[in-house]
């Protein structure tokens, strides 16, 4: 083999093998039941709703007296063991003798959800043995709304495999990605006197640029309106004898005082009593 040749050939396996390397570096996520054009909006929101959730590991261990202690692993729309390439997203091992055991598939998922709940299903997990005729294994994970908590609670509530069908294993767990929108509770009056205080906020801190950098104003001149807000005072107290008089300003008091009018000079025919005759 000629030397460029040679080198191509060793070019493409380079490429092949970085190429392999990252399809197994890439984890595999949820692929809903049935052809890609059948699924629905729906489905696919709420995967992406869950995707907060595909970086956490969740376990829990069950012992029921001597015969069965397992512990059970779940992932959110990943691989629980990326390895082996097997689609197990719930697997049960036996801590015994370190048997696993895949409950359900990501390649074979259901999702649906309610007002503050949403349920995923894997199915496709390995076949039972003697329980319900032998069909293959399903696990069912209601995630409840909890705000304020990204993951926790995750523990296995049954197994239901004393059907000849349809049989099940049920988990829960809490989590806020299952919580509805938060709906704004503001008030008319709210969004009144947010909307003032804002056009308040732009009146100062506009009419201050305006006045400082286009007028040139120094000191409290810089206030916009500044000669109008001196005289605001006097405005309003004009105003209010003008609203709240109920007199014209001419008429005659109500009561009698002590005015300089009422202490004019005396008439003299007073003290002519006094003047000796």
């Amino acid at each position: 083999m000629s030397p460029p040749c040679h080198t191509s050939a060793l070019l493409l396996a380079f490429m092949a093998l970085a190429v392999a390397g990252a399809e197994q570096s890439e984890e595999r996520s949820c692929d809903v039941i049935g052809d890609e054009s059948s699924e629905s909006q729906m489905e696919r929101a709420l995967l992406k709703k869950l995707e907060p959730l595909s970086h956490i590991r969740f376990n829990v261990t069950v012992e029921k007296g001597k015969t069965e202690n397992y512990i059970y692993n779940f992932r959110v729309c990943r691989e629980v063991d990326s390895t082996l390439h097997d689609f197990g997203g719930l697997v049960q091992t036996d801590r015994q003798n370190g048997k696993t055991t895949v409950i359900g598939r990501i390649n074979e998922t259901q999702v649906f959800n309610g007002s503050d709940w949403i349920m995923l299903i894997y199915k496709g997990g390995d076949s039972y043995g003697r329980h319900c005729s032998g069909e293959k294994r399903r696990a069912v994970i209601m995630i409840s709304c909890k705000r304020g908590v990204t993951a926790s609670s995750f523990t296995i509530v049954s197994e239901e495999r004393e059907k000849e069908q349809e049989c099940f294993y049920l988990f829960e767990m809490d989590s806020s990605v299952a919580c509805p929108a938060e709906n704004s509770h503001l008030s008319v009056g709210s969004i009144l006197l947010i909307t003032f205080v804002s056009l308040i906020a732009v009146y100062i801190i506009g009419g201050f640029l305006y006045q400082r950098l286009v007028v040139g104003a120094k000191g409290m001149e810089q206030i916009p309106h500044f000669a109008f807000w001196q005289d605001l005072g006097n405005l309003v107290a004009d105003g209010c004898d003008f609203v709240c008089r109920s007199k014209p300003r001419n008429a005659p008091a109500a009561y009698r005082g002590v005015g300089d009018d009422q202490l004019g000079e005396e008439s003299e025919e007073r003290d002519d009593h006094l003047l000796p005759m």
